[in-house]
């Protein structure tokens, strides 16, 4: 199959999911609040990996609020059990969807509110933590955009599954190499020193 029939048929299949989702998302909230429902994909976000997929829902702002209230705040409030069970049987029904993100844009700027699905741990998560045999430590770090093509490139080349996954084998690579042995050497040293003073 070319690669023009294959982006057809990822376009049907996207423009299908997209349908899906709009539907059910705009009849779980029967007040009427859900403007519209974005499907993005990889390379449409940053935050994004590939081979997963974000759902954007947009929130109708409300008239006029205080100047203290924040809407997004009221809002979520107001909808709690909704957003987490759309959570749910998202995450059962469409397993690359690793976000849900509720934007309202009003008269002072957006509100966002971000419901992340990876909560679940990974099945690599999971080995990684038998392996160490202890929990693992979320880290949260800011890359440049050649930093994410590299962990990128190491998912699409079926090297690591996610980020945090190809993180993670960078760093046993490192740990591998005999002058990382010496650094941990040269600072236990340094630490000895630090302690005589």
């Amino acid at each position: 199959m070319d690669q023009g029939m294959e982006q057809d048929m990822d376009q049907d299949t996207g423009d299908q999911l997209q349908a899906l989702l709009d539907q059910q998302i705009k009849e779980r909230f029967p007040d009427g609040s859900i403007d519209r429902v974005e499907l993005l994909r990889y390379g449409d976000d940053p935050e994004i990996e590939p081979g997963k997929l974000l759902v954007r829902i947009h929130v109708d702002a409300p008239g006029e609020p205080g100047d203290d209230d924040d809407p997004m705040d009221d809002w979520e409030h107001a909808h709690r059990a909704l957003t987490r069970g759309l959570h749910d049987k998202l995450s059962r029904k469409v397993p690359e969807v690793s976000r849900l993100e509720f934007v309202m844009d009003t008269a002072k700027g957006r509100h966002t509110s971000r419901i992340g699905m990876l909560n679940v741990p990974s099945l690599s998560d999971m080995e990684e933590r038998a392996r160490v045999g202890g929990p693992l430590t979320p880290v949260m770090a800011r890359l440049a955009p050649a930093d994410l093509e590299t962990l990128d490139t190491l998912i699409t080349a079926g090297i690591a599954p996610t980020r945090a996954e190809a993180v993670r084998w960078a760093l046993a690579r490192i740990r591998e190499r005999p002058a990382y042995e010496r650094l941990r050497e040269h600072t236990r040293e340094l630490d000895e020193l630090k302690s005589q003073f």
